[in-house]
């Protein structure tokens, strides 16, 4: 990931739909049934299907391959068009398709054989159906066979009780051996053991020791691959999961200063040989180590680090660096070559400009990979408009990230809501796709398990939760979130007042939340102080229902601008998520406040440090962007002189991270003689509101003991009459 807007293109929207299949225009062929051949064998019966839909829990596509003619059945919803497919599992010669209907039949539909599951050829159209069994002789090879049914007999949908497919194979395991890069110009293709190979993928998040728990269901969404981002000792249990269920990884290598916040280090890639050396040295090692095992797809050198450098450097510099960066992984392309001939060797980045030194300085490099989010359909453009000779993957994408989408009236990025993050996957799916002989595939972003800031934003399964992307990506690789119980829908989420919520005090959440399934809805509230405090975890909040969708939360004591999360479980492992951003203020103090740019002095004050000068008299603008800042030891005293004696009813401490756990609130006549009217020993920062009774000219802020190793920090200290 790259936090970077800057070298980001404006999204372009190129949607696909799937549907679009049901337009094919059929034409009239008879049917035949001839006898069957006595080399041909049943190839469909209990192999893995799927459908477009079905009508209920009863119906799964498994239902008809289960070799029951008259016990089980798929049944579709009501509508056209709808399809079965069933996986072979290798590629085989196909001499007929078998069709046992029940009383809801397909009036019109098409046979088609397929070798990767996303590219379709049509072996026979049928017109004019008229029910019961259906024998039809079919001449072709493929490892998945479908049924697209474009026209009902009927008000009902398409019912099977079987669906048999016949044909003959030469025994060979599936999808194994070298893995290819194929293919000319414009019309390449990723093979596996000499056969087509799509990869429909995501970048993979829990911990190597939960894959056990956590690949079947990545299996089960129609993923067969993952990606890393760094191989070492430790990825080979990673492997053996994902091999023993037929998904391969693509293997990253790190290299600095790589992508996304925290990713560090500056390298000279000009001069630092002994960080090259280090890296090749590394990185030759796990390739012996893992070239043969049978998970292995390719190899991933490096991670948006042409747009990184940025970070390190600029002008002539950093396009020295750039073509050096390129120059080197290169270097590890040849090396790689030089021990793995049967695995691809790939690179990846987040801005399609680093392409062109890609071209001009790593022609070792099999095909090229691109983290793009809301903007993939602009790779296809800018990999047209640059005159590329290699095709790419999509290593990271869906929706729209951090980075690319407008700020809130709170000025912060405006999250995009559950139901347009599952659109940005299906859209981010249709223009890989669409872009056919050149995009081979995606791992999209990312099934990860995280509860925080980011795991909201992109995770397919944060806290083990389906979101309804989890349910888009399925149905984009299978073609069907068939019969899945899916999470509930939250629109119109809303916050007031959104950018005056009171610190301490209730604010309302309001959202429209819907299941799909009409299961009961259980609710949670989560805090996150990413912008408020760069803290990215989610703490559930106090808050209370008020009916009607309705909830009542109370807003954290620390001034900012919060993220509020409203989750919606039901019960049965999904969730909906929404969230908002909350700007919590000072809570408002009745009175006129008398220290509003009244003389303020203080024992100490910061003149250069972070956002420094700090003088006193910041503590007493009436602004809470600014403040006064102590020297770093105790005790420490800030005053305001009112100007004559005035009665004092209240004080608001507005309090930095660096507050005061000991003080006095001590007043004066002459500010010579003070008398303490509150003292604490246990404060706690954030907004401290103190009633007090006093008539004096002068109030003070005695600070004994500091909260932090910092000094003092107030953002206000308001006197309120």
């Amino acid at each position: 990931m790259s936090p970077s807007p800057s070298y980001r293109r404006p999204a372009r929207h190129r949607a696909v739909p799937l549907l679009c299949l049901g337009a094919l225009v059929a034409s009239s062929l008879a049917l035949a049934a001839p006898p069957a051949q006595a080399a041909e064998t049943l190839l469909s019966q209990s192999r893995p299907a799927t459908a477009s839909s079905q009508e209920g829990d009863g119906y799964a596509p498994s239902a008809a391959v289960d070799g029951n003619l008259t016990g089980t059945r798929w049944a579709s919803r009501w509508s056209d068009p709808q399809w079965i497919q069933v996986d072979l599992g290798q590629r085989s010669d196909l001499s007929r398709v078998v069709l046992t209907w029940e009383g809801a039949y397909g009036r019109s539909y098409q046979i088609q054989a397929s070798d990767n599951g996303t590219d379709w050829r049509t072996l026979k159209t049928v017109t004019g159906g008229d029910g019961g069994t259906d024998e039809i002789a079919v001449s072709g090879s493929g490892r998945h066979v479908r049924m697209l049914g474009t026209e009902r007999s009927g008000g009902y949908g398409y019912s099977l009780w079987e669906f048999q497919v016949y044909g003959t194979t030469d025994g060979t395991a599936p999808a194994g051996g070298a893995v290819k890069v194929t293919g000319a110009q414009g019309n390449w293709q990723l093979t596996v053991g000499g056969q087509p190979y799509t990869v429909k993928g995501l970048t993979w998040g829990p911990a190597i020791a939960d894959a056990p728990k956590y690949m079947p269901d990545v299996k089960s969404m129609g993923v067969n691959t993952i990606r890393t981002w760094g191989t070492d000792a430790s990825t080979k249990p990673l492997l053996d999961t994902a091999a023993a269920h037929g998904i391969r990884v693509v293997n990253g290598f790190w290299l600095q200063p790589g992508g996304g916040p925290g990713s560090g280090g500056c390298v000279n890639y000009v001069a630092d040989t002994t960080y090259k050396n280090d890296m090749l040295t590394e990185f030759a090692k796990w390739v012996e180590a893992y070239r043969s095992h049978p998970a292995t797809l390719m190899w991933n050198v490096g991670n948006e680090s042409v747009l990184g450098l940025q970070n390190c450097y600029s002008g002539a510099e950093l396009e020295t660096q750039r073509n050096a960066y390129t120059g080197f992984v290169n270097d590890v392309a040849k090396k790689i070559h030089s021990i793995d001939p049967d695995h691809p060797v790939t690179s990846t980045d987040a801005w399609t400009g680093a392409w062109p030194y890609y071209k001009r300085n790593a022609p070792d490099l099999d095909l090229y990979s691109m983290n793009s989010y809301g903007d993939i359909c602009g790779v296809q453009e800018d990999w047209e408009e640059g005159g590329y000779t290699k095709p790419y993957i999509i290593t990271e994408g869906g929706p729209a990230g951090e980075w690319e989408v407008p700020d809130d009236a709170n000025g912060v990025p405006d999250e995009p809501t559950d139901v347009q993050k599952a659109e940005g996957y299906t859209r981010a799916w249709d223009c890989v796709t669409g872009h056919r002989g050149v995009a081979l595939g995606a791992t999209l972003f990312h099934y990860g398990v995280e509860h925080d800031f980011g795991g909201i934003w992109f995770n397919l399964v944060p806290d083990g939760l389906k979101r309804l992307s989890y349910y888009a990506v399925k149905r984009a690789y299978t073609g069907t979130a068939g019969g899945d119980n899916t999470p509930p829908v939250i629109t119109d989420m809303a916050v007031s007042p959104a950018s005056s919520a009171p610190a301490g005090g209730e604010f309302t959440v309001r959202a429209d939340v819907r299941d799909p399934d009409g299961d009961p809805v259980a609710y949670k509230v989560f805090l996150s102080g990413n912008y408020a405090s760069g803290d990215k975890r989610l703490v559930e909040a106090t808050w209370r229902s008020t009916g009607n969708g309705t909830f009542a939360v109370t807003a954290p004591e620390k001034l900012g601008v919060w993220k509020v999360y409203l989750q919606a479980e039901d019960g049965r492992g999904n969730a909906g998520i929404e969230t908002k951003s909350v700007k919590v203020v000072a809570p408002p103090v009745t009175g006129t406040n008398v220290a509003l740019n009244k003389p303020t002095t203080a024992s100490s004050f910061q003149p250069s440090y972070g956002d420094c000068p700090c003088e006193p008299a910041k503590a007493t603008d009436g602004r809470t962007d600014t403040r006064w800042a102590s020297d770093w030891s105790d005790p420490q005293w800030i005053q305001v002189d009112l100007g004559a004696a005035t009665p004092v009813r209240r004080l608001q401490l507005v309090w930095d991270p660096a507050y005061a756990r000991s003080y006095e609130v001590q007043v004066s006549d002459d500010g010579a003689a003070w008398r303490t009217v509150h003292t604490t020993t246990t404060g706690n920062g954030d907004v401290d509101t103190i009633d007090v009774a006093a008539t004096a000219r002068h109030v003070r802020l005695h600070l004994t003991a500091r909260g932090t190793g910092w000094g003092y920090s107030l953002h206000e200290l308001g006197v309120y009459s």
